[in-house]
């Protein structure tokens, strides 16, 4: 998937204002996800994803497997993204949704692998931005 592309269906499943908040979502939503794998996780995601979108994966903490519950997961991005965490919990959720149409099934399986069950639920993304109910929140 293109970096427009990307951006475009965040924007729109979001329904997000502009391309800018599009961009905050995903580079929080990337960014917290990228520290929560583990060693060599995060450039295998990346280097499937278009360069713009890669280096969120790529930052110096990438990798560490900072030990973040869900809530806690959303609690980051929202920090990060600068929204409260209703808005922030919705975008992370269609952030990866996204991700998961973009790369390999193979790739989001290593991932799943290195996360809690309870982070299960981001993976089940219906098209369109239909979001199952979350049950930790």
């Amino acid at each position: 998937m293109r970096y427009e592309e990307f951006i475009g269906q965040v924007l729109h499943r979001a329904r997000l204002g502009s391309r800018a908040e599009a961009e905050r979502a995903i580079r929080a939503t990337l960014e917290t996800l990228a520290e929560r794998l583990v060693g060599g996780e995060p450039h295998d995601l990346a280097a499937q994803l278009p360069p713009e979108l890669a280096g969120y994966l790529e930052l110096p903490d990438a990798g560490i497997g900072a030990k973040l519950t869900l809530d806690e997961f959303f609690e980051v991005v929202s920090m990060r993204e600068g929204v409260d965490l209703p808005d922030a919990t919705f975008h992370a959720r269609v952030v990866i949704g996204v991700l998961t149409e973009a790369v390999s099934l193979g790739e989001i399986q290593d991932v799943r692998v290195q996360l809690p069950a309870a982070f299960a639920q981001l993976f089940n993304v219906a098209n369109e931005g239909d979001l199952p109910e979350i049950t930790s929140l």
